[in-house]
Protein backbone atom coordinates (compact mmCIF):
# COMPACT_ATOMS: atom_id res chain seq x y z
CA UNK A 1 0.00 0.00 0.00
CA UNK A 2 1.06 3.36 -0.56
CA UNK A 3 1.05 5.33 2.54
CA UNK A 4 0.90 9.61 2.64
CA UNK A 5 2.13 12.03 4.87
CA UNK A 6 1.57 15.81 4.17
CA UNK A 7 2.78 18.47 6.28
CA UNK A 8 0.37 19.97 8.50
CA UNK A 9 -0.75 23.33 7.90
CA UNK A 10 -2.48 24.44 10.87
CA UNK A 11 -1.45 27.27 12.74
CA UNK A 12 1.70 26.20 14.86
CA UNK A 13 1.05 22.85 14.31
CA UNK A 14 5.03 21.17 14.56
CA UNK A 15 4.18 17.46 14.67
CA UNK A 16 4.26 14.82 11.84
CA UNK A 17 2.27 11.80 11.46
CA UNK A 18 5.15 9.43 11.00
CA UNK A 19 8.79 9.31 12.63
CA UNK A 20 11.72 8.21 10.28
CA UNK A 21 11.83 5.03 12.51
CA UNK A 22 7.85 4.10 11.62
CA UNK A 23 8.78 4.78 8.03
CA UNK A 24 11.37 2.10 8.19
CA UNK A 25 8.91 -0.49 9.84
CA UNK A 26 6.38 -0.05 7.17
CA UNK A 27 8.87 0.24 4.32
CA UNK A 28 10.60 -3.43 6.19
CA UNK A 29 6.43 -4.36 6.24
CA UNK A 30 6.64 -4.17 2.14
CA UNK A 31 4.65 -0.69 2.15
CA UNK A 32 5.55 2.52 0.61
CA UNK A 33 5.70 6.17 2.07
CA UNK A 34 5.52 9.01 0.42
CA UNK A 35 6.04 12.19 2.40
CA UNK A 36 5.61 15.86 1.76
CA UNK A 37 9.46 17.37 1.46
CA UNK A 38 10.08 19.15 4.78
CA UNK A 39 7.09 17.86 6.43
CA UNK A 40 9.32 16.48 9.46
CA UNK A 41 11.34 19.33 10.27
CA UNK A 42 9.44 20.79 12.75
CA UNK A 43 9.34 18.06 14.99
CA UNK A 44 13.44 17.98 14.38
CA UNK A 45 13.55 15.27 11.33
CA UNK A 46 15.16 16.17 8.37
CA UNK A 47 14.25 15.15 4.61
CA UNK A 48 17.82 13.08 4.22
CA UNK A 49 16.44 11.25 7.58
CA UNK A 50 12.95 10.35 5.67
CA UNK A 51 14.94 9.00 2.95
CA UNK A 52 17.16 7.10 5.05
CA UNK A 53 14.50 5.27 6.22
CA UNK A 54 12.94 4.68 2.65
CA UNK A 55 10.25 7.00 1.87
CA UNK A 56 9.79 9.04 -1.19
CA UNK A 57 9.98 13.13 -0.72
CA UNK A 58 7.57 14.89 -2.98
CA UNK A 59 6.80 18.12 -3.54
CA UNK A 60 3.65 19.41 -2.66
CA UNK A 61 0.85 17.94 -0.08
CA UNK A 62 -1.24 17.33 -3.82
CA UNK A 63 1.26 15.26 -4.86
CA UNK A 64 1.18 13.29 -1.43
CA UNK A 65 -2.75 13.02 -2.22
CA UNK A 66 -2.86 12.09 -5.51
CA UNK A 67 -0.08 9.66 -5.08
CA UNK A 68 -1.16 7.35 -1.73
CA UNK A 69 -4.30 5.61 -0.21
CA UNK A 70 -3.57 5.65 2.88
CA UNK A 71 -3.50 9.45 4.24
CA UNK A 72 -1.83 9.97 7.79
CA UNK A 73 -2.01 13.04 9.28
CA UNK A 74 -2.16 14.42 12.99
CA UNK A 75 -4.72 17.21 12.92
CA UNK A 76 -8.14 17.17 11.11
CA UNK A 77 -7.97 18.05 7.82
CA UNK A 78 -7.97 21.64 6.98
CA UNK A 79 -10.47 22.99 4.35
CA UNK A 80 -7.90 23.20 1.50
CA UNK A 81 -7.11 19.36 2.48
CA UNK A 82 -10.52 18.65 2.39
CA UNK A 83 -10.73 19.17 -1.09
CA UNK A 84 -7.97 16.69 -1.85
CA UNK A 85 -9.88 14.13 -0.63
CA UNK A 86 -11.17 11.20 -2.75
CA UNK A 87 -13.64 8.02 -2.39
CA UNK A 88 -10.27 6.08 -2.53
CA UNK A 89 -8.78 7.72 0.20
CA UNK A 90 -8.47 6.64 3.54
CA UNK A 91 -8.05 9.26 6.18
CA UNK A 92 -6.27 8.26 9.28
CA UNK A 93 -6.00 11.23 12.18
CA UNK A 94 -7.31 13.69 15.09
CA UNK A 95 -11.04 14.52 13.47
CA UNK A 96 -12.81 16.12 16.53
CA UNK A 97 -16.09 16.11 14.52
CA UNK A 98 -18.63 17.08 16.71
CA UNK A 99 -18.33 20.57 17.14
CA UNK A 100 -16.72 21.17 13.54
CA UNK A 101 -20.16 21.01 11.05
CA UNK A 102 -17.73 22.34 7.86
CA UNK A 103 -15.47 19.83 8.29
CA UNK A 104 -18.22 17.24 9.47
CA UNK A 105 -20.30 17.95 5.99
CA UNK A 106 -16.82 18.36 3.99
CA UNK A 107 -15.36 14.93 4.67
CA UNK A 108 -19.36 13.67 4.13
CA UNK A 109 -18.97 14.63 0.49
CA UNK A 110 -15.70 13.95 -0.23
CA UNK A 111 -16.47 9.96 0.01
CA UNK A 112 -13.52 8.97 2.06
CA UNK A 113 -12.92 6.89 4.81
CA UNK A 114 -12.74 8.69 7.54
CA UNK A 115 -10.87 7.18 10.92
CA UNK A 116 -10.36 9.57 14.30
CA UNK A 117 -7.75 8.48 16.49
CA UNK A 118 -10.00 9.81 19.32
CA UNK A 119 -12.63 7.49 19.04
CA UNK A 120 -10.09 3.76 18.69
CA UNK A 121 -10.96 1.71 21.50
CA UNK A 122 -8.86 -0.91 23.22
CA UNK A 123 -9.45 -4.65 24.87
CA UNK A 124 -10.86 -2.06 28.19
CA UNK A 125 -12.57 0.69 26.28
CA UNK A 126 -10.01 3.12 26.54
CA UNK A 127 -9.06 5.52 23.90
CA UNK A 128 -4.84 4.16 23.37
CA UNK A 129 -4.74 6.99 20.24
CA UNK A 130 -5.98 9.81 22.21
CA UNK A 131 -4.28 9.07 25.53
CA UNK A 132 -0.29 10.29 24.87
CA UNK A 133 -1.61 13.56 23.41
CA UNK A 134 -3.80 13.98 26.76
CA UNK A 135 -1.03 12.97 28.97
CA UNK A 136 1.07 15.73 27.07
CA UNK A 137 -1.50 17.97 27.17
CA UNK A 138 -1.89 17.37 31.31
CA UNK A 139 1.60 18.09 31.97
CA UNK A 140 1.08 21.15 29.33
CA UNK A 141 -1.87 22.53 31.03
CA UNK A 142 0.33 23.41 34.46
CA UNK A 143 2.77 25.17 32.60
CA UNK A 144 0.57 27.07 30.78
CA UNK A 145 -1.52 27.96 33.08
CA UNK A 146 1.31 28.91 35.20
CA UNK A 147 2.60 31.50 32.60
CA UNK A 148 -1.15 32.83 32.52
CA UNK A 149 -1.12 33.29 36.12
CA UNK A 150 1.66 36.23 35.29
CA UNK A 151 1.02 39.69 35.75
CA UNK A 152 2.00 40.33 32.59
CA UNK A 153 -0.59 37.63 30.78
CA UNK A 154 -3.53 39.15 32.72
CA UNK A 155 -2.98 37.04 35.75
CA UNK A 156 -2.82 37.21 39.55
CA UNK A 157 0.62 37.30 39.84
CA UNK A 158 1.13 34.33 41.98
CA UNK A 159 3.62 31.85 42.08
CA UNK A 160 2.35 28.09 41.16
CA UNK A 161 4.39 26.62 44.38
CA UNK A 162 5.01 29.87 46.48
CA UNK A 163 7.67 30.48 48.28
CA UNK A 164 8.53 29.92 52.36
CA UNK A 165 6.11 32.00 54.35
CA UNK A 166 3.86 32.32 50.97
CA UNK A 167 0.89 30.27 50.22
CA UNK A 168 0.76 28.07 46.98
CA UNK A 169 -1.49 28.49 44.20
CA UNK A 170 -4.89 26.80 44.35
CA UNK A 171 -5.32 24.73 41.12
CA UNK A 172 -8.85 22.98 40.91
CA UNK A 173 -8.77 20.33 38.31
CA UNK A 174 -12.29 19.07 36.52
CA UNK A 175 -12.09 15.43 35.84
CA UNK A 176 -9.37 12.60 36.71
CA UNK A 177 -9.13 10.80 33.77
CA UNK A 178 -5.79 11.31 31.61
CA UNK A 179 -5.25 14.90 31.34
CA UNK A 180 -6.69 15.55 34.75
CA UNK A 181 -4.28 12.58 36.62
CA UNK A 182 -1.49 14.16 34.26
CA UNK A 183 -1.86 18.07 35.08
CA UNK A 184 -2.30 16.72 38.93
CA UNK A 185 1.20 15.81 38.64
CA UNK A 186 2.88 18.88 37.21
CA UNK A 187 0.81 21.02 39.84
CA UNK A 188 1.57 18.66 42.73
CA UNK A 189 5.30 18.76 41.77
CA UNK A 190 5.68 22.63 41.79
CA UNK A 191 4.17 22.88 45.34
CA UNK A 192 0.83 23.86 44.65
CA UNK A 193 -2.20 23.30 46.26
CA UNK A 194 -4.72 21.03 44.43
CA UNK A 195 -8.70 19.97 44.20
CA UNK A 196 -9.49 17.38 41.81
CA UNK A 197 -13.69 16.94 41.02
CA UNK A 198 -14.58 14.02 38.93
CA UNK A 199 -17.82 12.35 39.10
CA UNK A 200 -16.40 8.43 39.28
CA UNK A 201 -15.82 7.64 42.92
CA UNK A 202 -13.03 5.07 41.45
CA UNK A 203 -11.13 7.47 39.50
CA UNK A 204 -10.75 9.92 43.22
CA UNK A 205 -9.94 6.82 45.16
CA UNK A 206 -7.37 5.86 42.76
CA UNK A 207 -5.93 9.63 42.90
CA UNK A 208 -5.94 9.78 46.84
CA UNK A 209 -4.34 6.31 47.01
CA UNK A 210 -1.83 7.99 44.71
CA UNK A 211 -1.21 11.31 46.42
CA UNK A 212 -2.68 10.78 49.59
CA UNK A 213 -2.97 13.87 51.79
CA UNK A 214 -1.17 16.01 48.97
CA UNK A 215 -4.48 16.89 47.08
CA UNK A 216 -7.93 16.99 47.97
CA UNK A 217 -10.32 14.85 45.84
CA UNK A 218 -14.29 15.58 45.59
CA UNK A 219 -17.06 14.11 44.05
CA UNK A 220 -18.43 16.65 41.35
CA UNK A 221 -21.93 18.02 41.51
CA UNK A 222 -23.05 21.61 40.49
CA UNK A 223 -22.83 22.77 44.27
CA UNK A 224 -19.07 21.46 44.74
CA UNK A 225 -17.96 23.23 40.76
CA UNK A 226 -19.49 26.27 42.24
CA UNK A 227 -17.87 26.44 45.72
CA UNK A 228 -14.47 25.53 44.45
CA UNK A 229 -14.09 27.91 41.66
CA UNK A 230 -14.49 30.77 44.02
CA UNK A 231 -11.35 29.71 45.54
CA UNK A 232 -9.26 28.36 42.38
CA UNK A 233 -6.23 30.64 40.68
CA UNK A 234 -5.79 28.22 38.22
CA UNK A 235 -9.00 25.80 36.70
CA UNK A 236 -7.86 23.08 34.55
CA UNK A 237 -10.68 22.07 32.15
CA UNK A 238 -9.94 17.94 31.67
CA UNK A 239 -13.68 16.64 31.05
CA UNK A 240 -14.12 14.21 27.90
CA UNK A 241 -16.78 12.79 26.58
CA UNK A 242 -15.45 10.53 23.77
CA UNK A 243 -16.16 11.56 20.25
CA UNK A 244 -18.88 13.85 21.74
CA UNK A 245 -18.84 18.11 22.53
CA UNK A 246 -17.33 18.82 25.82
CA UNK A 247 -20.03 19.46 28.55
CA UNK A 248 -20.62 23.13 29.88
CA UNK A 249 -19.45 23.19 33.52
CA UNK A 250 -18.50 26.32 33.92
CA UNK A 251 -20.63 29.45 33.04
CA UNK A 252 -20.07 32.83 31.92
CA UNK A 253 -22.01 33.76 35.51
CA UNK A 254 -19.36 31.66 37.58
CA UNK A 255 -16.64 34.11 36.45
CA UNK A 256 -17.88 36.75 38.95
CA UNK A 257 -17.53 34.79 41.23
CA UNK A 258 -14.14 33.69 40.78
CA UNK A 259 -11.08 35.70 41.81
CA UNK A 260 -9.48 38.43 39.45
CA UNK A 261 -7.06 37.56 37.28
CA UNK A 262 -7.51 33.50 38.17
CA UNK A 263 -6.64 31.76 35.02
CA UNK A 264 -8.90 28.88 32.96
CA UNK A 265 -7.23 26.22 31.05
CA UNK A 266 -9.34 24.68 28.73
CA UNK A 267 -7.83 21.62 27.46
CA UNK A 268 -11.49 20.33 25.70
CA UNK A 269 -11.30 22.89 23.33
CA UNK A 270 -10.90 20.11 20.71
CA UNK A 271 -14.16 18.88 21.40
CA UNK A 272 -16.01 22.31 21.63
CA UNK A 273 -14.52 23.55 25.41
CA UNK A 274 -15.99 22.82 28.75
CA UNK A 275 -16.05 26.44 29.70
CA UNK A 276 -18.89 28.41 27.96
CA UNK A 277 -16.45 31.38 27.65
CA UNK A 278 -14.10 29.34 25.73
CA UNK A 279 -13.26 29.65 21.64
CA UNK A 280 -10.09 28.24 19.77
CA UNK A 281 -6.99 29.81 20.13
CA UNK A 282 -3.58 29.52 18.72
CA UNK A 283 0.17 29.21 19.77
CA UNK A 284 0.89 32.71 18.31
CA UNK A 285 -2.24 34.65 20.46
CA UNK A 286 -2.90 31.48 23.69
CA UNK A 287 -4.61 33.45 25.84
CA UNK A 288 -8.07 36.25 26.58
CA UNK A 289 -9.44 37.84 29.38
CA UNK A 290 -12.93 37.65 29.86
CA UNK A 291 -14.87 39.27 32.95
CA UNK A 292 -11.14 39.82 34.44
CA UNK A 293 -10.05 35.75 33.75
CA UNK A 294 -7.59 34.91 31.74
CA UNK A 295 -8.68 31.96 29.45
CA UNK A 296 -5.80 29.56 27.75
CA UNK A 297 -7.80 27.50 24.91
CA UNK A 298 -4.97 26.39 22.57
CA UNK A 299 -6.84 23.82 20.37
CA UNK A 300 -3.41 22.02 19.41
CA UNK A 301 -1.38 22.33 22.87
CA UNK A 302 1.04 19.22 21.99
CA UNK A 303 2.30 20.69 19.08
CA UNK A 304 4.17 23.23 21.28
CA UNK A 305 6.12 19.88 21.91
CA UNK A 306 6.29 18.75 18.81
CA UNK A 307 8.73 16.36 18.63
CA UNK A 308 8.03 14.51 22.08
CA UNK A 309 4.05 14.74 21.05
CA UNK A 310 5.27 13.00 17.57
CA UNK A 311 7.37 10.45 19.43
CA UNK A 312 4.61 9.94 21.35
CA UNK A 313 1.88 9.34 19.30
CA UNK A 314 3.64 7.08 16.52
CA UNK A 315 4.26 4.77 19.26
CA UNK A 316 0.46 4.02 19.81
CA UNK A 317 -0.68 4.67 16.18
CA UNK A 318 2.30 2.52 14.24
CA UNK A 319 -0.01 -0.61 15.21
CA UNK A 320 -3.02 0.27 13.50
CA UNK A 321 -1.58 1.82 10.58
CA UNK A 322 0.32 -1.79 10.07
CA UNK A 323 -2.66 -3.15 10.48
CA UNK A 324 -4.57 -0.89 7.94
CA UNK A 325 -1.65 -1.09 5.56
CA UNK A 326 -1.12 -5.44 5.61
CA UNK A 327 -5.13 -6.13 5.93
CA UNK A 328 -6.29 -3.26 3.65
CA UNK A 329 -8.38 -0.70 5.11
CA UNK A 330 -11.84 -2.35 5.03
CA UNK A 331 -10.30 -5.76 6.23
CA UNK A 332 -8.52 -4.37 8.68
CA UNK A 333 -12.25 -2.29 10.15
CA UNK A 334 -14.20 -5.40 9.96
CA UNK A 335 -11.68 -7.91 11.58
CA UNK A 336 -10.39 -5.28 14.51
CA UNK A 337 -13.40 -4.03 16.46
CA UNK A 338 -11.71 -1.46 18.32
CA UNK A 339 -10.16 -0.02 15.19
CA UNK A 340 -13.57 -0.07 13.78
CA UNK A 341 -14.62 2.42 16.56
CA UNK A 342 -12.76 4.73 15.08
CA UNK A 343 -15.13 5.01 11.68
CA UNK A 344 -16.56 8.14 11.77
CA UNK A 345 -16.92 8.47 8.04
CA UNK A 346 -18.10 5.91 5.28
CA UNK A 347 -19.04 6.07 1.52
CA UNK A 348 -20.49 9.53 2.70
CA UNK A 349 -21.77 7.86 5.73
CA UNK A 350 -21.63 9.46 9.38
CA UNK A 351 -20.65 6.51 11.72
CA UNK A 352 -20.46 8.01 15.01
CA UNK A 353 -23.62 8.72 16.57
CA UNK A 354 -22.25 11.22 18.88
CA UNK A 355 -21.35 13.37 16.48
CA UNK A 356 -25.17 13.22 14.83
CA UNK A 357 -26.52 13.72 17.97
CA UNK A 358 -24.36 16.72 18.39
CA UNK A 359 -25.05 18.25 14.71
CA UNK A 360 -28.18 17.03 14.51
CA UNK A 361 -27.55 14.78 11.77
CA UNK A 362 -28.55 11.21 10.72
CA UNK A 363 -25.77 8.34 11.80
CA UNK A 364 -25.51 4.51 10.96
CA UNK A 365 -23.11 2.31 13.04
CA UNK A 366 -19.76 1.34 11.48
CA UNK A 367 -21.03 -2.42 11.26
CA UNK A 368 -23.51 -0.71 9.20
CA UNK A 369 -21.62 1.23 7.18
CA UNK A 370 -19.93 -1.74 6.27
CA UNK A 371 -22.65 -4.14 5.66
CA UNK A 372 -24.19 -1.17 3.18
CA UNK A 373 -20.93 -1.35 0.99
Amino acid sequence: MIIGVPKEVKVHEYRIALTPSSVHELVHHGHEVVIEQHAGEGSGFSDQEYRDAGARLLDSAQDVFDTAALIIKVKEPQAPERAMLKPHHTLFTYLHLAPDIPQTQDLLKSGATCIAYETVTDREGRLPLLAPMSEVAGRMSIQAGARSLEKENGGRGVLLGGVPGVEPAHVVVLGGGVVGSNAIKMAVGLGARVTVLDKNIGTLRLLDNMYSNRITTVASTKHAIDHYLTQADLVIGAVLVPGAAAPKLLTRAHLKTMKEGAALVDVAIDQGGCFETSHPTTHADPTFVVDGVVHYCVANMPGAVARTSTQALNNATLPFILELANKGCVNALIENAHLRQGLNIYQSLLCCASVGEAQGIQSVTPEQALAIS
